[in-house]
């Protein structure tokens, strides 16, 4: 996506959605208790002009404003939707590769891509093979690997906790340029082989992640995290350490409305509250940055239950 048609897109679109959403919902925003938007971190554009939105639409019906953290949202979304209750999460997504675990009121970083996410490193290569943009870059890498049977070694870039993509890709582009040419591999071999190489890297600093805090449940959450191989590979590595692996599909990996909302009205009813004057958007917004007070007393005993319900989406098993 590129910024300016998506800002674009979202100026287009977003008053017709807000009334079909309180039309489907058959409510009047004198119900509402908060409205809740994208504080960041993601493209600028996009951000301010739903930012816009969210502070005349706070003006206009009298409620209180809520900035959400997009990689939080994921999280949360994430959780309510499998029901795991602690997981180490690897967040992985065009814009974002992270790892983490909550502890003491925050979603701690353990582990992050040191320059591209993963999910941009994936889209980039596939437009070097000419892979189509329908549905997604990424979806075509990964129907196209099911038909690779060579494996063509990659650099794999693994610093501590920490992961590199920006050379494999660019590694990536001079072989598929040299060996293509040659016809010493196939698109299916590369795409197979990019994929293994990129998913073994997140998985072996996911696990570290995971003995490091003493914790075998994990999810995946954010665009990537669709990816049935990946799903897979998290699975064996969880099983292996008698654990569990949590993943869910596209409904709930892409981004949406729901994981704003839904977290927004975690925040809300934990204190949280955008001043006016604060309600602004930033591209760098790192998740180790917002106070999870929702979570306090996670490790000491079951959360009591919320004074009112809290919606939360079907899960995928349910639907």
């Amino acid at each position: 996506f590129l910024p300016k048609e998506t800002a674009e897109h979202h100026r287009k679109h977003i008053l017709r959605l807000v009334k079909e959403a309180l039309k489907e919902a058959k409510i009047q925003p004198d119900e509402l208790d908060c409205v809740c938007y994208t504080k960041g971190p993601g493209m600028g554009g996009p951000l301010r002009v739903c930012a816009v939105v969210a502070r005349m639409l706070s003006q206009m019906w009298k409620k209180p404003l809520v900035g959400v953290n997009h990689c939080v949202a994921h999280i949360e979304m994430g959780r309510i939707v499998t029901g795991a209750r602690d997981p180490v999460a690897l967040y992985v997504s065009g814009g974002n590769t992270q790892v983490i675990s909550y502890a003491q009121e925050r979603y701690r970083i353990f582990g992050e891509t040191i320059d591209i996410a993963v999910g941009n490193c994936l889209d980039r290569f596939a437009r070097i093979v000419k892979l189509s943009n329908d549905p997604s870059p990424g979806y075509n890498i990964e129907q196209a690997a099911k038909e690779g049977s060579r494996f063509v070694e990659l650099p794999y870039v693994v610093k501590g906790m920490d992961v590199s993509f920006a050379g494999i890709l660019s590694n990536a582009e001079e072989t598929a340029n040299r060996m293509l040419s040659k016809n010493e591999c196939t698109v299916a071999d590369l795409c197979f082989s990019l994929q293994e190489t990129l998913f073994a890297m997140l998985v072996e600093t996911t696990e570290r992640a995971m003995a490091h805090c003493g914790n075998n449940e994990v999810m995946a959450v954010g665009g990537v995290g669709c990816n049935k191989r990946l799903h897979q590979m998290l699975s064996t590595m969880a099983a292996e350490r008698g654990g569990k692996a949590y993943t869910t599909d596209d409904r709930y990996c892409i981004d949406n409305g729901a994981m704003i909302a839904y977290t927004g009205l975690l925040m809300f009813r934990h204190g949280h509250v955008t001043p006016l004057e604060e309600a602004t958007c930033t591209q760098r917004f790192r998740t180790d940055d917002v106070h999870v007070n929702w979570r306090a007393g996670d490790d000491l005993a079951p959360q009591p239950p919320p004074p009112q319900p809290v919606w939360a989406p079907q899960r995928p098993e349910n639907a």
